[in-house]
């Protein structure tokens, strides 16, 4: 469900620079304030913060962590 919604968001980032591109760029609009005077999150904040926690989620490369150790003996 969230591969889709990168999808779409991507797509919709995709037709904002044609429409750039061609001189007519559609702006996204603006988000009102509440009354605290904090803007309201993004609707793909939430998707944003997903991946990024994938990503600090994923293992390390075996490749990466050779060379981590290789470095390291070096720096003894």
């Amino acid at each position: 469900m969230v591969g889709r919604q990168h999808l779409e968001q991507g797509r919709r980032a995709t037709e904002m620079n044609e429409d750039k591109d061609k001189g007519t760029a559609a702006r996204p609009m603006r988000t009102a304030t509440s009354r605290d005077g904090k803007r309201p999150k993004p609707e793909w904040a939430a998707g944003l913060r997903h991946l990024y926690d994938s990503v600090l989620n994923e293992p390390l490369p075996d490749s990466f962590a050779d060379l981590i150790s290789k470095l390291d003996e070096s720096g003894k």
